[in-house]
């Protein structure tokens, strides 16, 4: 590993995106039938204790292996070439912070030839790699396709208690772009999400933040992933699935505000949300050379309409809150000082 010389700060943005994510569960039945009764997807059963699940011509965009947790523990992120591979490396390593190679058991569950780990923002591991496996064993999913290749898998939104430093750790580390801002109504409180962009996506990564009060009431390290499905008749005959199997439905078919994009979030067997959605505004190139950040009033344009909290759910949100109270958020200091790089 080289540590690059950051005298003069190259820029990796565009050269990086979401390639896959890891989940510890316990609740390997239910997630197998959540991924491919409900929401349609491809999943390889490898050993009792492992599913895969796919979107594309990738091995793995989901990992579910079995564990405590019930929330996502990994993220990776694929980087174009080797170059920036070692430019990204080289800041994890000039910030101190330790790295070590992942197994070849663990590349291989992850459908890549070789990755490396260092901490994440609330206990999420950050990965990176630079080559995928990719298998042209025919697809067995629900629906027609899903918008992968230079978008990546999709994105993840993350509540918390310490938004400027997770957003310096993401800038500092792959200098991810504001897309935009919403401000959301929640009864007397007012919710702060920014979108930060690694590339033609929308954003990558959404970070939310309850204004004024350092509380998070979300038990999960994410509060959503999301994937994008390639046609609207894909995402309705999903939203009917989804609920005629019994699954919860957090939220109902709606469009928001900033992306346009069209969406539901249903809760996976852990507990964090899973958004499916179609259609977003995507950031050409052309597009990248006038963005301007602009702050939107509301989440949602239409829909999105609450399915209904249970009183196990409500309760659930409330302790989270409490404890997030009395817990130090994870935010990785090393990497989220602005004296690293510049806050984009």
């Amino acid at each position: 590993m080289t540590i690059v010389d950051t005298e003069i700060r190259p820029d990796v943005f565009g050269a990086a995106r979401l390639g896959y994510i890891v989940v510890e569960s316990r609740r390997l039945t239910d997630w197998n039938r959540f991924g491919a009764d409900a929401i349609g997807l491809h999943v390889d059963e490898l050993t009792r204790d492992t599913l895969r699940f796919r979107l594309d011509d990738r091995e793995c965009r989901f990992l579910v292996q079995r564990g405590p947790a019930e929330d996502v523990i990994a993220a990776g992120w694929e980087i174009d070439d080797h170059e920036t591979f070692e430019i990204v490396l080289g800041r994890v390593a000039a910030a101190g912070l330790p790295v070590t190679e992942g197994s070849p058991e663990e590349a291989a569950l992850r459908g890549v030839e070789r990755l490396w780990r260092f901490p994440g923002p609330k206990g999420i591991a950050t990965e990176v790699f630079t080559r995928a496996r990719t298998t042209a064993a025919p697809l067995r999913m629900r629906n027609t396709a899903f918008v992968t290749g230079r978008s990546g898998m999709g994105h993840l939104a993350i509540t918390t208690t310490r938004p400027e430093q997770l957003h310096t750790y993401w800038n500092n580390l792959l200098d991810l772009r504001l897309s935009d801002r919403i401000v959301e109504r929640v009864g007397p409180a007012k919710l702060n999400i920014r979108f930060l962009r690694s590339g033609q996506r929308h954003h990558s990564i959404a970070l939310a933040n309850v204004a004024g009060l350092a509380l998070d009431p979300v038990r999960t390290s994410v509060q959503h992933v999301n994937i994008e499905i390639a046609t609207l008749e894909d995402l309705l005959a999903g939203f009917h699935r989804v609920t005629e199997l019994g699954f919860a439905m957090a939220w109902s078919i709606g469009q928001h505000t900033n992306d346009r994009e069209l969406s539901y979030y249903c809760v996976t067997p852990s507990g964090f949300e899973l958004e499916v959605g179609w259609n977003p505004v995507v950031v050409t190139p052309e597009r990248e050379e006038t963005w301007e950040p602009a702050t939107y009033q509301g989440i949602s344009l239409w829909g999105h309409t609450t399915a209904g909290a249970g009183v196990a759910a409500l309760m659930s949100r409330f302790q989270a809150a409490v404890r997030s109270l009395r817990e130090q958020e994870e935010t990785v200091p090393a990497l989220s000082s602005t004296a690293l790089g510049s806050h984009r």
